[in-house]
């Protein structure tokens, strides 16, 4: 009998108006693009790769990626460090593992002893996730936010995980 409605028509405007609910449901449930629960405050020294590990899962646990998208990180690690300098790590997928991406989203980890990472240490790991090329404006958002060793020091020091939301979620 359903059948036999749709190909007359009926039940179309339903499917359409349902439709357009789900997609209006998907858009109003959009992650923010830093939850407070995905900030970790002084964490232990660890290997680089176990860092990325774990910043990636936390990733994974908010339903940002797909588990897959971990080995993308570790990949990308071994074309170039992403260590950006300032005692700042921002680990990210390759491009191969776009597809794992979920949603755009970010994870926090402070180290106030600090981390290694390629001989270097870092204080502040932030995993990144962009659906399509909104990682690139998840970068620049980063780097505006933390252009000095003093903003830096500030967020790991702080032991506030209000401090660093507050940081990377307000309006400029």
């Amino acid at each position: 009998m359903e059948e036999i409605k749709m190909l007359f028509g009926f039940g179309k405007k339903k499917k359409a108006e349902q439709e357009a609910k789900d997609i209006k449901k998907e858009v109003v449930e959009k992650k923010p693009l830093l939850m407070k629960e995905n900030i970790v405050l002084n964490c232990e020294r660890m290997e680089k790769n176990d860092t990325i590990r774990k910043v990636g899962q936390i990733l994974v646990d908010s339903g940002y990626v797909k588990e897959d998208y971990i080995e993308g990180m570790i990949a990308r690690e071994l074309t170039f460090s992403t260590n950006m300098g300032n005692c700042i790590a921002l680990p990210h997928g390759t491009n191969e593992v776009k597809k794992e991406v979920l949603e755009s989203g970010i994870a926090v980890l402070t180290f106030p002893e600090g981390t290694d990472w390629g001989g270097e240490d870092v204080k502040l790991v932030i995993g990144i996730a962009g659906v399509g090329d909104e990682h690139l404006e998840i970068l620049a958002n980063i780097a505006t936010k933390l252009v000095s060793m003093e903003e830096v020091d500030k967020l790991v020091n702080g032991n506030s995980v209000d401090l660093i939301y507050d940081t990377f979620m307000k309006e400029d």
